[in-house]
């Protein structure tokens, strides 16, 4: 149980870790790097120098990426611990293991190496919580079959059943991302239906309908069936009415769904017209999540409520997001600018 004193505590962190987020200045600094060396370097000054610290030579931006994850699972854990316990958080921290399967699903199905993997996978969330076996299962298994043989009885076993069927018809490995935030939303979904603040169902809300929206924009993009998109709906109270989305699912194409997003919803001025179907989505996502991140910050102007540390730990995931986009930018030597506009951030 969350107590207020606790809440004190844990919200006087959080605003000390919304003070150290990078800002547009910052991410143009390390955007110009002219090499990953000197890319850690500049993190070596930041609230990130131990964690850059420990990457091992040579330096590749998934080495890096791996390590910007271990700091941030450390300082969610520390903020699950900093209020005495949240089911709340633990429903956000499970992000981190989700991460990790779904990387590794996505190279079983490809029939990539066990070692190569490993490369990418880190287990630093798995053994704060001291939940290590489940990963290194799925890890080790000799083929798909094995891994969902493994994740059968989960909770979500079923999902990961469909997930991987779904990308042996249509061999589109991003429907793995769908279905793996499905299981994402659908836990937090089921640990807040017992939660009666506003501030954290408003913040929730605004990212499931973001998920969902998103969701059916892709899955008629590839073409998925009525069906196959009314299952990867998550149902909850949000903006978004259950009968909106299913005229979503029956709307005729993109084009129409996205008619009827502007006319018909609280995201309309989020679309813009563009020259193809997947640069609208592409452009309406990129919309939606610049106004989660403000929605975000925002979050800060309530005092010493729980939602400011939710608010936190979403933030430090883009910001992690965004140091790895750098990276991976840095490591493909591309102009900072092009590696400016795939940032999530707040316009100065």
């Amino acid at each position: 149980m969350v107590v207020s004193s606790l809440i004190t505590y844990a919200t006087a962190k959080a605003y000390s870790m919304k003070g150290k987020l990078f800002t547009k200045k910052d991410y143009s600094f390390f955007a110009e790097s002219r090499n990953l060396e000197e890319l850690v370097t500049r993190l070596k000054e930041t609230q990130y120098s131990d964690a850059v610290s420990h990457v091992e030579k040579p330096l590749t931006s998934a080495s890096i990426e791996s390590s910007l994850r271990s700091h941030q699972a450390e300082l969610h854990y520390m903020l699950i611990k900093a209020v005495g316990g949240s089911e709340i958080l633990h429903a956000y921290y499970l992000r981190f293991i989700l991460r990790n399967i779904k990387a590794i699903l996505k190279d079983k199905v490809r029939e990539i190496p066990q070692e190569h993997t490993e490369k990418f996978v880190n287990l630093r969330a798995e053994e704060l919580i001291h939940r290590r076996d489940l990963t290194v299962k799925a890890l080790i298994a000799k083929n798909t079959d094995e891994v969902v043989a493994v994740l059968k009885p989960l909770r979500f076993g079923n999902d990961i059943e469909k997930a991987v069927s779904m990308y042996y018809e249509k061999k589109i490995l991003s429907i793995f991302d769908v279905y793996f935030d499905k299981i994402y939303f659908e836990n937090l979904a089921h640990v807040l239906k017992s939660s009666s603040d506003p501030n954290i169902l408003h913040l929730f809300g605004m990212e499931l309908d973001y998920y969902n929206i998103l969701g059916i924009l892709r899955g008629k993009f590839w073409a998925l069936a009525e069906q196959d998109l009314q299952d990867l709906v998550v149902p909850h109270t949000s903006s978004t009415s259950t009968e909106f989305l299913s005229r979503l699912i029956g709307s005729e194409s993109i084009k129409s769904t996205l008619n009827e997003i502007t006319t018909h919803s609280l995201y309309g001025s989020l679309i813009s017209e563009e020259q193809s179907d997947i640069d609208s989505i592409n452009a309406f996502e990129r919309s939606f999540e610049l106004l989660i991140y403000r929605s975000l910050l925002e979050d800060f102007s309530k005092m010493f409520s729980f939602s400011i540390i939710v608010a936190i730990a979403r933030l430090l995931d883009f910001e992690v997001r965004n140091l790895t986009s750098i990276s991976f930018s840095v490591g493909q030597n591309l102009k900072a600018e092009m590696a400016m506009k795939k940032l999530v951030l707040q316009e100065d």
